[in-house]
């Protein structure tokens, strides 16, 4: 059985394909080129897999490019861009300036958001073959000091959301002092995919550790923020033997996202075993007090050396209610409990129950099919 590797990019394997529909040269002052929203003839592109590496090359007529709703980028900000302009010299000859050092920064720039890397080199060759072809006609030789931008982009195309559900208790490596997710003022509280794409690396760096997830913390006292793209919450005895169930506060910091999933956890959480539940079901559980309040990885460590904690676990609209059972941090793994406490089951019974149907709830919304 023969195996053979990913395929590098390889600019000789270049495959060309002419337009059959050439564009019209616009006046330098149109509101097109003023606008940026005229483009040349041609582009070049290259597909990637991970099962074949890279694709052969082709430079096609300018058009739109498919892709599937679900692509990551759409999602986590799965890209990367250079901006590069080709020159025309009053000599009549193209110059591009430091281009090298342009495809570099890219491959820096796609690895840390975990996009396949080429070759530098082979990229230079593909921009100097495009701006070859479209320079003749785009930025002719009696134009000496014009110019054209050029765009290299890569741009993560994977049908995958790549959610997880129903998996067994997470194994969590806690984010190196060297890697922040989200900081004070930032754009932590907000869901865009700018805040997911530059979190890929450390991820890819946890599961290459036999991790499941990277419980993100920040500052000089490793407060926790989030487990991923879930928020993390814990249920412990205090020192003086209060029952608590805690989560990192949302603040004013707008380094935490208000998830759906982490209110409907607290607003059930307060029903069902806070001192004037309600709830009957949750009658075998121990009441507790809920509270939203800064968490740092050394409380919790302390907690767990103590056997203080009975629980934690993760809430997110892809791991809805999903266990923890161990954080490495500071060079030792800390132990979680799993089962010890019932009240994460009750809540997901809970939760489960109310977007099926079986119990009304003012958050459904209901959908008329009719």
């Amino acid at each position: 059985m023969t195996v053979t590797s990913p395929s590098p990019l390889d600019a000789c394997r270049l495959k060309l394909e002419w337009t059959k529909h050439p564009k019209p040269i616009l006046e330098p002052d149109s509101p097109e080129v003023l606008g940026m929203q005229a483009a040349t003839d041609h582009m070049t592109t290259v597909s990637w897999t991970s099962a074949k590496g890279w694709d052969a090359p082709k430079l096609t007529p300018y058009a739109p490019i498919p892709v599937m709703p679900l692509a990551k980028a759409f999602h986590y900000a799965t890209e990367a861009f250079e901006g590069m302009k080709v020159y025309r010299g009053d000599d009549r000859k193209l110059r591009l300036l430091r281009p090298i050092y342009n495809c570099n920064r890219m491959l820096a720039s796609a690895a840390r958001i975990s996009l396949p890397g080429f070759e530098p080199e082979e990229l230079r060759k593909l921009i100097c073959k495009l701006c070859e072809i479209e320079a003749p006609k785009w930025l002719p030789k009696d134009q000496g000091g014009s110019n054209l931008y050029i765009r290299p982009s890569i741009i993560g195309t994977d049908d995958s959301l790549g959610a997880l559900t129903n998996a067994p208790p997470l194994h969590l490596l806690s984010s190196p002092e060297t890697a922040v997710r989200a900081w004070p003022g930032g754009t932590g509280a907000a869901k865009i995919g700018a805040n997911y794409g530059p979190a890929i690396r450390t991820l890819t760096e946890a599961k290459s550790l036999g991790y499941d997830q990277v419980l993100w913390l920040f500052g000089s006292d490793r407060e926790i923020t989030e487990a991923g793209a879930a928020n993390f919450f814990v249920i412990w005895r205090t020192a003086e033997g209060t029952l608590q169930m805690v989560t990192p506060p949302l603040g004013g910091d707008q380094t935490i996202l208000a998830g759906g999933t982490r209110r409907s956890i607290l607003e059930l959480s307060r029903k069902m075993f806070g001192a004037d539940r309600s709830d009957e079901v949750a009658s075998e559980a121990e009441s507790c007090e809920v509270v939203e309040r800064k968490i740092t990885m050394t409380e919790a460590g302390q907690a767990a050396e103590d056997n203080r904690v009975q629980a934690a676990f993760v809430t997110g609209t892809a791991y809805w209610l999903q266990p923890v059972s161990e954080v490495f941090f500071d060079g030792r793994t800390l132990a979680f409990p799993v089962g010890q406490a019932p009240h994460m089951v009750l809540l997901r019974e809970k939760l489960n129950n109310i977007v099926c149907g079986r119990e009304p709830s003012p958050c459904i919304e209901v959908i008329d099919e009719n």
